[in-house]
């Protein structure tokens, strides 16, 4: 083992046994948990995020199985497993597990998982289980190589100690070789007392440290997990947590202790350089080599961009999902809880989809032909799921799959939504193949940050646009039942008047998109977008060339472009008519009617004074 400690990365939805493995393992002084999660989402999340400063940050995940209770959850387990595997190939995983299924099991060997162990197993062998799978070897609980491994590790290391005292006194004739093991043993006693002393001070000075540190951390990370926290909170809490990670390092590297092995080795080279005449010393150095560290893996992989750009989106997830935009979306009906699950969803099923096309091997040539299968494979996925396959409402008194009327409206969802959803396969592009993004007029580097921005940009209204293809159906076959209502619904929408509102604010939309809308951007060569913003969802811009589709234009989308047109042509010329005629009017007004009026009215108050004068006189 090496003086860096073991990163490890805790993954359970049981947040009592995360507390309770973490607090254990961290009394190891060559392990340290630098993070955890409880759920799949927010794992793949803290894994980008390290990644992004430092590919070596972590060492091996510990992850629980699902929560060990129902199938479903264990298959997204070995989901987990099996994302984790692609995006960071050389990253170790041990199954901590209450799973105890063989086919279960076995299916997460064979997805590339390096060991399991399962809950209720005593702390020293789940030590020895990390020990062995960070030297690179695989350790199965029950099996017979276990041992064997964890045999070969501890000779290693005695090996290497009995080597190096052995190299200190080979060079020496045989009197000066007794007197060098007796003084040896003599001084060796003392400073062994003395280094057993340092470390049980060094020990306490560590797990006081750490706990006040791992407590605080704690604290800091629940606060940050509560949604929609202020902007400014959410900072201070994010720098606070820096700090600790910071202190936390300087206790990791000035304060923790060595284990006994390395000390011994310490104690060895003290010893031999007191002992040392120059000869000595170099044939000293010519056989001692330093301990070989274990070798980390590299969180950064090929498909590093699509982990940054799903992080991006998730923390944006944690902002308001208020629509502060004059166009009304159909999620707009949902509770904020349900669509922020709605589109957590989406980002799940369309990361499937992205590794079912790795695993196909498609060619880049043909995502433009394949766009309107995998945005339809998206939405049915999606509702699936989020409605459940097999849920029954009462329609009428009698007993209907929600599945079954909602899949009916597959042709009017990709009609009216998922066609119109823009640069899709430029989308896919990047995240299959790191190409570069050509976006707003420009191309850029794949994994840049400008990149990366617009790439999350178009992703963000991918969800958002898939969520309003999730809801209309419901909204138009199903939005009146009270079962649906109490479900999804936001409380002031409840009423049937506000129901029917909200549809009539959603028709009037589409037909001022179609006509007039999407003409005019489609002749102002630009798509709007809709984006995750702090106040909520917002909208945007961006450039893109559309002559293919202004080419299709007919009916009243063509008459609304000629009459752009033909308002960009005389727009400049009425203004400059108008602006002529107003400044005679102007001219008329001030020149003419006003000296004029100042006249008539000087006159008559001459007027008025004669006839005072005169009648003063009288």
């Amino acid at each position: 083992m090496s003086d860096r400690p073991l990163n490890l990365l805790l993954i359970d939805p049981d947040p009592i046994f995360r507390l309770g493995l973490r607090i254990a393992l961290e009394q190891e002084p060559n392990l340290q948990v630098i993070s955890e999660a409880q759920t799949d989402i927010i794992a793949l999340q803290i894994l980008a995020e390290l990644a992004l400063k430092d590919p070596n940050q972590v060492n091996l995940v510990i992850l629980e199985l699902g929560n060990g209770r129902s199938d479903e959850s264990q298959q997204l387990g070995l989901q987990l497993c099996r994302q984790i595997k692609a995006l960071y190939p050389n990253l170790p995983l041990l199954l901590v597990t209450s799973c105890q299924d063989e086919g279960l099991l076995l299916g997460a060997k064979a997805l590339g998982v390096d060991g399991y162990c399962p809950k209720g197993t005593p702390l020293n062998q789940i030590v020895s289980a990390i020990e062995i799978i960070a030297s690179g070897q695989n350790y199965w609980f029950g099996s017979t190589n276990n041992e064997e491994c964890l045999e070969n590790i501890e000779k290693q290391q005695e090996k290497q100690v009995e080597t190096e005292s052995a190299s200190s006194t080979q060079n020496l004739t045989f009197p000066e070789q007794i007197e060098v093991t007796e003084e040896f043993g003599n001084t060796q006693d003392k400073i062994k007392a003395l280094s057993n002393r340092l470390i049980k001070l060094r020990s306490y000075l560590y797990s006081s440290g750490s706990s006040y540190i791992n407590k605080s951390l704690t604290e800091v990370r629940t606060q940050l997990q509560v949604p929609g926290i202020p902007i400014l909170d959410r900072a201070i809490l994010t720098g606070r947590q820096r700090e600790l990670f910071a202190a936390r390092w300087l206790l990791q590297h000035l304060v923790a202790p060595s284990s006994p092995t390395q000390e011994a080795q310490r104690a060895n080279n003290l010893f031999r350089t007191k002992l040392s005449t120059e000869s000595f010393a170099d044939s000293a150095i010519a056989t001692y080599s330093e301990p070989k560290p274990l070798s980390t893996p590299s969180l950064l992989s090929p498909r590093a961009l699509q982990s940054i750009l799903f992080s991006a989106c998730i923390n944006k997830l944690q902002f308001s999902l208020q629509n502060v935009t004059d166009t009304p979306l159909e999620i707009d009906i949902f509770r904020e809880t349900k669509k922020r699950e709605l589109i957590y969803l989406i980002l799940q099923k369309f990361a499937n989809i992205l590794d079912d096309l790795r695993f196909a091997k498609i060619a880049i040539t043909r995502l433009p032909e394949l766009r309107s299968k995998i945005l339809r494979d998206l939405w049915q996925e999606t509702i699936t799921e989020f409605y459940g396959k097999f849920s029954l409402i009462n329609v009428d008194k009698r007993p209907v799959e929600i599945i079954d009327v909602l899949l009916k409206s597959v042709e009017i969802i990709e009609e009216e939504i998922l066609e119109k959803i823009p640069l899709v396969p430029e989308l896919l592009a990047y995240l299959l193949f790191q190409t570069d993004l050509y976006i707003n007029n420009n191309s850029y580097p794949a994994g840049s940050a400008e990149a990366n921005e617009h790439g999350s940009i178009v992703l963000e209204n991918l969800l958002i646009q898939v969520g309003n293809a999730a809801v209309q159906p419901l909204l138009n076959s199903l939005g009146d039942l009270e079962v649906i209502k109490q479900t999804y619904y936001e409380p002031k929408l409840f009423s049937t008047r506000e129901i029917e509102s909200f549809r009539n604010n959603l028709s009037w939309k589409y037909r001022l998109q179609n006509y007039v809308g999407e003409p005019k951007a489609i002749f102002e060569s630009r798509y709007e977008l809709f984006v995750f913003g702090p106040r909520g969802l917002a909208k945007i811009s961006i450039y893109a060339p559309r002559g293919e589709e202004l080419n299709q234009l007919g009916g009243v989308p063509l008459i609304v472009t000629l009459m752009l047109e033909f308002s960009d042509a005389v727009k400049p010329r009425l203004q400059a008519v108008f602006s002529l005629f107003g400044s005679g009017v102007v001219f008329v007004l001030t020149k003419v009617v006003g000296r004029s009026l100042g006249l008539i009215g000087r006159g008559i108050i001459q007027g008025i004074g004669s006839v005072s004068l005169t009648e003063r006189k009288k």
